[in-house]
């Protein structure tokens, strides 16, 4: 069973990954708390077509910059969303991903 409040905790720092920028499923795992679980990230982001306000999951990859949710969004849309925001992918590979990384531990740290 989905836990959705963890969903919205995840969706909540989703939405503030910059235009242009990337992040990891385990880097939000790790900024909430739950280092772990970075498939149940994954799961969120599968479940992130009906969230309102709506969730930038394309911004969300692996940790090696490799766009495994590609298959979710049908054809190369994910692809397509981020180099519409700039980011250039290669064979499902985001390109200067060390440059574009967006940790929440840095980025949203008190």
């Amino acid at each position: 069973m989905a836990d959705y409040n963890f969903f919205d905790n995840v969706y909540d720092v989703a939405r503030q990954i910059p235009v242009g920028r990337v992040t990891s499923y385990g880097a939000i795992a790790n900024y909430l708390g739950t280092k772990r679980s970075s498939r149940v990230v994954g799961y969120a982001m599968q479940a992130a077509g009906s969230a309102y306000p709506p969730v930038p999951a394309h911004r969300v990859v692996n940790r090696q910059g490799l766009l495994t949710a590609k298959a979710h969004f049908g054809g190369n849309t994910m692809q397509q969303l981020l180099e519409a925001e700039g980011v250039k992918v290669i064979n499902d590979q985001i390109q200067n991903f060390d440059k574009l990384f967006w940790d929440p531990n840095v980025e949203l740290a008190l």
